[in-house]
């Protein structure tokens, strides 16, 4: 992560970024932006580990990145050229699935990733191919649509990290993971085809302080624009094909986000912050911030992709 992110822009052809005061501004003045993808959308919540974040997904090859982020967030002096900066706040009821939205209707036909701060996106075989490569391979499969599974990290000391979050110490449950059939309300209640709900990791073991419409881990968070695709905020889609795990003949690709996110707010809540000393338990395991590891441990499927 240490890697000169202005010198990797100037070399993968990126254009100057700048600061946008909105994204109504963002959307009528950069058009160009979105020319070429895959785009990635970071929303920052606060200002834990944004700079690695953006590094991150820079490094994994996506052509335009777009941060929101409130205006008193700082960026790294190496960050913010290479990306685009979009005054917002993501904290609104909504925000979110709105701007993805928003950036689906100006981008048709592009591959779109969204993520929140302290989230890493990791797919197989990611760390010699480019996520370009992987969504040419997933289109090739006739798939327009990604499961990624949110994998719960958090700091093995919450005495030394109080907000959860560790890089150098970040551990993820082994375990503890499992999935139920999704109903279909429109048709009694049925199981949906190709659909299902995943548990598991922090929202499982701490469920009591997580409302139940929160607490699955699966995400549709790779897709490629159309018209009239709408993102609603349980992250599954107005078309049911896009959320489903794989097509009807065999498995496909899918991928992870490595995410604090939970860790942080089971820890900045005030009916869970206290009663939790410690996200370790005998499942856990150091995080190795390498996609076999989630391999190994099925968070992720290659599919047809070796």
């Amino acid at each position: 992560m240490q890697t000169d992110m202005a010198e990797f822009g100037r070399k993968a052809g990126r254009t100057q970024a700048m600061h946008y005061n909105s994204l109504a501004e963002f959307l009528k003045t950069s058009q160009g932006a979105l020319a070429k993808g895959p785009i990635a959308l970071v929303f920052a919540e606060d200002e834990a580990e944004i700079d690695t974040t953006l590094r991150h997904h820079l490094n994994t090859g996506f052509a335009t990145v777009l941060v929101f982020m409130p205006d008193e967030f700082g960026l790294a002096e190496d960050v913010e050229p290479t990306v685009h900066r979009i005054s917002f706040d993501t904290l609104q009821q909504g925000a979110v699935p709105q701007a993805v939205n928003q950036i689906n209707d100006a981008a048709i036909g592009q591959w779109i990733f969204y993520c929140y701060n302290a989230e890493y996106l990791f797919y197989p075989f990611c760390e010699t191919r480019t996520v370009g490569e992987m969504l040419a391979f997933h289109t090739e499969e006739r798939r327009f649509s990604m499961l990624t599974y949110v994998v719960d990290l958090y700091a093995e000391n919450l005495q030394r990290h109080p907000n959860a979050v560790s890089l150098d110490t970040a551990h993820l449950d082994k375990s503890g993971y499992y999935a139920l059939a999704r109903p279909d309300p429109a048709n009694h209640n049925h199981p949906k085809e190709r659909q299902l709900d995943f548990f598991g990791g922090l929202r499982w073991r701490y469920e009591e302080h997580i409302p139940a419409k929160r607490r699955k881990i699966d995400r549709i968070s790779l897709f490629r624009a159309k018209p009239e695709l709408r993102l609603g905020e349980d992250h599954t889609f107005n078309d049911e094909e896009y959320n489903t795990y794989a097509c009807p003949w065999h498995h496909n690709l899918t991928a992870a986000i490595c995410s604090f996110r939970t860790a942080k707010a089971l820890k900045r809540n005030p009916g869970s912050k206290f009663d939790i000393d410690s996200f370790r338990w005998h499942n856990s395991a150091p995080f190795e911030w390498h996609s076999r590891q989630l391999l190994d441990l099925g968070l992720m499927e290659p599919g047809q992709w070796f």
